[in-house]
């Protein structure tokens, strides 16, 4: 099952190469491949990088033996032989960049910056251009810290607004691969703005532009410490909505994560809600079916069933199954939150159906034993506004009777329902009330 929900191979393609590392790195700790399709499939990707070395290792761990082909030795031979020819093409501007003294005479106005280098230091064109080469090949060398720094200062002197496009995107990669979260966001914004401007490319590229960038951001949002609200906020964009309901819907289980785990109920839920619905043929994931379950198909037993499959989902995904070392512990942070906000979601939609809840059923579609459910229950009565009390003798949850107009606000949200689900929740109705009656 769980290879099954795995989305590495729908992401990796909208990723930079070096960024698809991280993804079979994760996937070989999991297990969920045999270790030599992990380690082929890290040879390929390398193929087309200058990580040499690296490439050497992986090769010697696959076939055990500590011989490799003769042409990964040409490779690196090569591989040197072009650094050093790059390092000095950029090596006039790589002095000036490193010389306090001379880097303080830049301004803020390029063109200032480009005749001042041209008419004191002997800098043209060419020398600039020589260090975005630079800059690239140390990317591909997996010097991320070397490249960050080169494609930050040539994009302070590049005119060319598609080769400082591309600058952008290997300074976020870059950032990125160094987990350095903050700056990465930065970044992040930095491309957004420029994709969503009007005068940028054609609308095919800003399309595909925004589905590269919210496949990037994943790593970012799920790292980052404000990342679950930042989702939120791209992702649902009507026109981020669109591209991923158009062109990856794999996409809405991040954002149906983010949601579920956001403390503060969003005002965007409901219009969420109703996207799960429109998708629910075309995309099958877990996540995105256990809210059908319970805001579309009222269906708990589902929902139950569902949430087990979640757990399995979220431990096995890259950016939602990240693990934290405590002690000799490992825990994964984000599968609790997930879990208990997915009871609490159960729970509230559940009470809104029913006045009188038998506390062993509800235990069981909590996936709780009866003393868990207790606890928990109590808990959440006492830590938030939920107008009811425990009937201790018979086993029940009694909600409160001013919580008795929630019958009215369901019925108004079963108008926008399907005949089937509009009669789904009317017997819901007939029985809860018929139990109340009693």
């Amino acid at each position: 099952m769980a290879a099954k929900y795995d989305l590495t191979q729908r992401i990796a393609p909208q990723l930079d190469r070096h960024l698809v590392f991280p993804l079979l790195e994760f996937l070989q700790e999991r297990g969920l491949y045999p270790e030599e399709d992990i380690l082929k499939a890290k040879i390929e990707l390398l193929n087309d990088t200058n990580m040499v070395d690296y490439a050497m290792d992986i090769h010697k761990s696959l076939y055990r033996s500590d011989d490799v082909p003769q042409e990964m030795v040409e490779r690196r031979a090569e591989v040197v032989g072009r650094l050093k020819a790059l390092e000095e093409g950029a090596a006039p501007l790589i002095a000036f960049l490193h010389n306090p003294n001379a880097f303080q005479e830049l301004r803020a106005d390029k063109q200032y910056n480009l005749q001042m280098l041209s008419d004191r230091y002997q800098i043209g064109p060419q020398q600039i251009e020589a260090l975005y080469q630079y800059a690239k090949f140390q990317f591909e060398c997996g010097n991320y810290s070397g490249a960050a720094d080169y494609l930050y200062q040539y994009r302070a002197l590049c005119t060319n607004s598609d080769r400082s496009l591309s600058a952008l995107w290997g300074k976020l990669a870059a950032e990125i691969l160094m987990q350095n979260w903050d700056i990465a966001l930065e970044e992040l914004n930095r491309l957004k703005e420029i994709i969503d401007s009007k005068s940028f490319s054609s609308p095919l590229n800003q399309v595909q532009s925004r589905i590269w960038l919210m496949h990037w951001s994943l790593f970012i949002f799920f790292n980052h410490e404000n990342g679950r609200t930042l989702i939120i906020d791209l992702f649902n964009q009507d026109k981020y909505l669109n591209a991923i309901q158009t062109n990856a819907p794999h996409l809405l289980r991040y954002l149906a994560t983010a949601f579920i785990v956001n403390k503060r109920r969003r005002p965007q839920f409901k219009e969420f809600i109703k996207v799960i619905q429109q998708e629910r043929y075309s995309n099958e994931d877990p996540i995105t079916e256990f809210l059908a379950c319970i805001y579309v198909n009222y269906d708990f037993d589902m929902a139950q069933k569902k949430m087990r499959e979640c757990e399995e989902v979220i431990l096995n995904d890259p950016f939602l199954g990240k693990r934290v070392e405590e002690g000799n512990f490992s825990t994964v942070p984000l599968r609790d939150e997930f879990l208990e906000n997915a009871r609490l979601f159960i729970f509230e939609t559940y009470c809104r159906i029913h006045q009188r809840i038998d506390m062993g059923v509800l235990a069981e579609k909590l996936n709780l034993n009866y003393e868990e459910a207790e606890r928990w229950i109590v808990t959440l009565i006492r830590t938030s506004k939920l107008e009811a009390k425990i009937d201790s003798k018979m086993g029940t949850i009694v909600m409160e009777p001013n919580q008795t107009n929630v019958y009215e606000q369901l019925i108004d949200h079963t108008k926008s329902l399907s005949g089937r689900t509009y009669k789904l929740v009317n017997q819901l109705l007939e029985h809860a009330q018929g139990q109340a009656a009693r």
